[in-house]
């Protein structure tokens, strides 16, 4: 069964960097699709990005695009999350999650049956 570990997550100053890594173990990430989510307190869970295992097909949620950029590697063992020009509103915590692909790349929680145990990324301002 896929597992997804998930690491990278920080205090950082608005308009800075910062880069979450997914690791995925249990099957090829060439027949899932996985995305980027986030919470924060008190708020639903929204979806920001998502890519398609073997290539191409992303999405991108309109408060990130341009900021955000979701990639695998080489492997198709590891999804990143490179965000850039954060705000304080980023502020929350961050999941990355897989599905097998369908037919698009969804941005919405019950889409996805495999979750990485979330971290933690505070921006201050």
């Amino acid at each position: 069964q896929l597992q997804l570990v998930e690491s990278g997550g920080r205090l950082v100053q608005s308009g800075g960097s910062l880069r979450l890594s997914c690791v995925a173990s249990g099957f090829p990430l060439d027949y899932y699709k996985i995305a980027w989510f986030r919470q924060a307190p008190g708020k639903e869970r929204e979806g920001i990005s998502c890519i398609r295992g073997s290539g191409g097909s992303t999405n991108n949620a309109d408060s990130v695009k341009g900021r955000f950029t979701i990639s695998t590697d080489s492997a198709k063992t590891l999804v990143y999350l490179q965000m850039n020009s954060l705000k304080p509103e980023d502020t929350a915590v961050y999941f990355c999650a897989a599905a097998p692909w369908r037919l698009g790349c969804e941005l919405k929680s019950i889409e996805y049956d495999y979750w990485s145990q979330g971290t933690q990324v505070t921006v201050s301002s």
